[in-house]
Parts: structure tokens; sequence; C-alpha cells
């Protein structure tokens, strides 16, 4: 049986992070609810200063949070600046979470990650194995921000009583995302890397770890339904994981956009790179017996991934490779 549903009929509703992968598609999804939608961009907010972030949100008066900013990027990126994923992502949770306490915000959720969990967590992993066992070293720095984050929503929970909950979502992709061969996530960073070979007529690519980590990953616009259902249905203190409930192989993966994009050369996997977690795969029956499921498959979502990427990121990204 569901919970009681927290209403958002008429409620004003912030999206910290609106330009990103995950607010971009929040913001899409809002608009079929009856809200007040509120907008905030980087160069308006800085949300790493806790004295503007408070004045803000105690001026605009937000009912409603969706804490989706954040420093992101992949296992290249996360290695050579994680100072600044620690910092940044730390600055972002604190001042976010403790002006929307001071504001009175009604209700809260704040994006983990999969990566919280430990490197070698018994998978599926359940939300009880945080703080288990050891943190993959690739993006410890990320991970411990996000820790953070989520612990801070569960205390102001605990002592405040405060309406703010956490959603730890699985690997993203889709619509919107940012396409970079070394800072991207694993799918953007494929599709980049293999249309380009494509387009060169090169005979091969080259991709990073063995291909045989196993991975999870979720569309966007399934992962913004998915947090609109908790913010109506979900008011615990314990995070909830949020995935697609399968998972394949980075090779597989591989293979999956070498067909969408429609190159015929073949996949190299340099094996003396960094594979990262070998396997990370949530179990996300705790938010599907609340009554919500993903729509889209992956093969789906890659489509509709590459669109965009030929729609938004082909032309630039390729015309500038090319001439490397």
């Amino acid at each position: 049986m569901l919970p009681e549903e927290f209403s958002m009929r008429g409620r004003k509703v912030w999206v910290a992070g609106e330009t990103g992968l995950v607010g971009q598609a929040v913001v899409k999804r809002l608009a079929s609810e009856d809200v007040r939608i509120l907008s905030a961009s980087h160069a308006v907010l800085d949300l790493t200063n806790q004295r503007h972030t408070c004045e803000w949100i105690q001026e605009h008066k937000p009912e409603v949070v969706v804490l989706a900013a954040a420093k992101v990027g992949g296992i290249g990126a996360n290695a050579a600046y994680s100072a600044d994923f620690l910092s940044v992502n730390l600055a972002i949770a604190q001042n976010v979470i403790e002006g929307s306490y001071r504001a009175g915000v009604q209700k809260l959720l704040f994006l983990g990650s999969s990566c919280i969990y430990p490197k070698y967590a018994v998978q599926p992993i359940k939300e009880g194995s945080l703080l288990s066992g050891t943190l993959e070293p690739t993006n410890e720095a990320y991970a411990i921000a996000k820790i953070a984050g989520l612990k801070l929503c569960q205390f102001y929970r605990q002592q405040y009583g405060s309406d703010f909950i956490s959603a730890m979502p699985t690997n993203l992709y889709g619509q919107g995302d940012k396409y970079d061969e070394h800072n991207s996530h694993v799918i953007p960073a494929l599709i980049l890397k293999i249309h380009t070979a494509k387009e060169r007529g090169n005979d091969c690519v080259e991709i990073w770890g063995s291909g045989r980590p196993l991975r999870e990953f979720l569309y966007i616009d399934d992962l913004a339904d998915a947090l609109i259902y908790l913010l109506k249905y979900y008011s615990e203190d314990s995070p909830i994981n949020v995935g697609s409930g399968e998972e394949l192989t980075i090779a597989d993966l591989a293979g999956l956009i070498k067909e969408v994009v429609g190159f015929q050369g073949d996949l190299i996997f340099n094996a003396d790179k960094p594979d990262g977690t070998p396997r990370k795969f949530l179990d996300s029956s705790r938010i599907m017996s609340l009554g919500w499921r993903p729509m889209k498959s992956l093969r789906d979502g890659l489509a509709l991934t590459y669109q965009d990427f030929l729609r938004v990121a082909a032309p630039q990204t390729v015309s500038e490779r090319l001439r490397a």
C-alpha cells in the first residue's frame, strides 16, 4: 500500500542544477504537473557560496527542492580533479540543504549516486550496504561528498523533522548529456568515440578496460519520472535505490552502441586501462514495490540518445577532432 500522497499541486518547485542531465529531465517532467517551477542558473546563483544560496532560497521560498546540482565526470576526471570533486559537491550539498531547512522547505530530494556503495558490495546492492566497505578509489572523492549529502538529509530529518529524502540512481544516460571522450561517463564517451571513428573511416576503436565489468543503466526520463514519484510517495530517512533492474558488460554495451551508430569496424579493449568497480547492480526492489517501473529499454534509450548527439554535439565535436 502506498503512503499518503504528498501533493505537488500548486507548489513552487526549485530544481537545483536545472541545466544538467538530471535537472533538464526533471524540469521537463514537471511540466506535466500543476506546479510553479523556479529557476536559478549558475550565472545567477553559485551554489558553492553559502550566503548567496541561503539568501536566494529565503527570498524565493520554494516549497519543494530537487537537489540535482553536482560536479560530475568520468574515471579520468575523477582521478585528476579529486579535490574539486570533493570540495565542490560538499559545498553544494551543505548550502542547499541548510538553506532549505532555514527557509522551511516542505520537501527536499537529494540525488546521490550508485558510486557511494563499497567497491565489493554484495550484488545486487541493497541500501543497507552503505558504509560497509572500501569505496572504489577512482571516484572516492565524489562518493564521499554524496554520502555526506544523503547523511545531511537523514540527520536533518532525525533532528529537525524535515521531510528530506535521498535517491540513489544507477548509471544514467540520455538527452542532454555531455560528450567528451575523457571527462564524460561511459555512454556519451563511447558514443562520441565510436561515431568519430565511423566518420573518419577507421577500422577499429580502442576502449578503456577489459570490457568485463558489469553495469546497469537507466534512461534519464525514467529517472525523472521516478523522482517525481518519490516526492509524492516516499518519506523515510533511508536512501532509496533507483535502477533499471537489468545489467550488461561494458563490452556488450559498446556492441550495442556500435550497432546504433552504424560503425562497421572492430572494438579493441585495452586491459591496461582501469576497469573501475567490477560489478555495480542496484537492488531497486523498494521503489518497485511502491509501484514505479522504468519504461525505456536500453536499446531504445541509446537510439534516442544518439539522435540527440547528432542534433546537438556531433557537428562541432567531430569537426574539432577531425582537425586534430
